[in-house]
């Protein structure tokens, strides 16, 4: 996906979109009062998964993307 700007179009890394929606989801369905902890905690989680080396989810995103 490509991003119009200014002077030139910024594509997304592979990936994001994956990684944003399911950020979405998780706030829609948990409904937080502090998003930006939420996300900092999710985030986080999706880190641990890919240093305990059960999931990448940015690789995974990419492939769905794909």
């Amino acid at each position: 996906m490509s991003i119009p700007s200014s002077c030139s179009t910024l594509q997304l890394p592979a990936g994001f979109r994956s990684l944003l929606e399911g950020l979405a989801l998780e706030v829609l369905r948990e409904q937080p009062t502090d998003m930006v902890a939420f996300a900092a905690d999710h985030f986080q989680k999706l880190l641990q998964q890919r240093e305990d080396g059960s999931v990448d989810p940015v690789a995974r995103g990419a492939w769905l993307e794909d």
